[in-house]
């Protein structure tokens, strides 16, 4: 069976956030996958890519322990836009379009979780996939939105140059 957020670390996880005993249960039952084509789409393309060969985020130059819903460890990968926009140096007020992060997420050392959000013309798009594959959330689900709100133009793990 897969697991979407890793079920125990996100219910524990929103526990601490102080969130409900019934958005808890919510959220750890179920996705929210709101285009499962363009999930789909999204994880063919990565997987054509070898997206593990790509830089590692700043910060996470290895897996790195994580206390966040995706895992108990982290890998974090960015593409080739990112890349050159962290290596610019330049101040930036968001993240360039076409902009890729992806982060494995590992529970006891084993892929739990594929996580990706990739910049949009319209916004960020989210998908996440669990270790085989198939998308549990896609598009722009509450709750991954309301959670990334606080990051650098939604994102968390690092900041702007």
């Amino acid at each position: 069976m897969m697991k979407a957020f890793s079920r125990g670390r996100l219910g524990t996880w929103l526990a601490r956030a102080g969130v409900g005993i019934g958005l808890v249960s919510l959220a750890a039952a179920c996705g929210d996958n709101q285009d499962p084509a363009g999930a789909e789409a999204l994880w063919n393309a990565l997987q054509g890519s070898d997206y593990r060969g790509w830089e590692r985020a700043p910060g996470y130059d290895a897996r790195t322990p994580s206390n966040a819903p995706h895992g108990g460890e982290v890998d974090i990968y960015i593409n080739d836009t990112l890349a050159v926009a962290l290596a610019a140096n330049e101040p930036l007020d968001a993240w360039p379009n076409g902009s890729l992060i992806v982060k494995d997420g590992f529970d006891d050392g084993d892929l739990d979780l594929v996580a990706v959000m990739e910049k949009r013309l319209t916004g960020w798009y989210w998908a996440e996939y669990g270790d085989d594959g198939e998308a549990l959330y896609s598009g722009t689900p509450d709750l991954c939105v309301d959670c990334h709100r606080s990051g650098a133009d939604f994102v968390r793990a690092f900041g702007f140059p």
